[in-house]
């Protein structure tokens, strides 16, 4: 077929990579802490491409390449797509997007996913955006979206939240430890959410006094 080995094409994308410096936000948040609307203000206001580690799986599952199948197979039988196939797609995404500034959303989803990661693309976030909210907040936000989601039911909902602090907390730890977690109280309203986060992502030289 004439098509370069993969080892080949795996090595020139990180070549890629590596030259292409880019800059990369982690968001983390469980279900129904707002994470998905406080994104698009962030892409608004600091010009940001959002990359959704769930979208990028639906849509490449909806592009029907062998590759899709795959990962549709997988989600059918209830198994985790493994690390480095939401890596590769995230990757793919950088590398074909002229932006150098990344939100990744929903992902690293476990330890696991930002060794792997972080070894796969020698990338290390910036910073990870944690949007922290108690369960019942979520509970009652989720069950008023009212959006005719059949996982949205009380019991759906628990499990939820229990995967994402089971998987996600150790993440968030890991980058603790390394002073990069920047926690947001997600409690607030949509508006008061923003200002903490701009100031977040504004350099502390342009924070004006307010």
């Amino acid at each position: 077929m004439g098509s370069a080995p993969e080892s080949v094409i795996k090595e020139t994308n990180e070549n890629l990579l590596a030259e292409k410096k880019v800059k990369v936000v982690f968001v983390l948040g469980g279900p129904g802490s707002g994470k998905g609307t406080q994104c698009a203000n962030i892409v608004k206001h600091f010009g940001y491409t959002h990359l959704s580690a769930g979208d990028l799986l639906r849509a490449e599952i909806k592009s029907g390449s062998e590759n899709g199948n795959m990962i549709q197979s997988m989600i059918k039988e209830g198994k985790i797509v493994p690390s480095e196939v939401t890596i590769k797609l995230l990757q793919r995404a950088i590398l074909e997007d002229s932006n150098d500034k990344f939100l990744i959303d929903g992902f690293p989803r476990n330890e696991e996913n930002r060794a792997a990661f972080e070894a796969v693309t020698k990338i290390e976030p910036e910073f990870v955006l944690f949007f922290d909210c108690s369960e019942e907040e979520m509970e009652r936000r989720i069950l008023n979206r009212n959006q005719g989601r059949e996982d949205d039911n009380v019991e759906t909902i628990r499990k939820r939240f229990k995967v994402f602090l089971e998987s996600s907390l150790p993440v968030i730890e890991y980058y603790e430890s390394k002073g990069k977690v920047r926690k947001i109280d997600a409690a607030q309203s949509i508006e008061e959410v923003f200002e903490a986060v701009k100031a977040v992502f504004t350099p502390t030289n342009e924070q004006v006094d307010a």
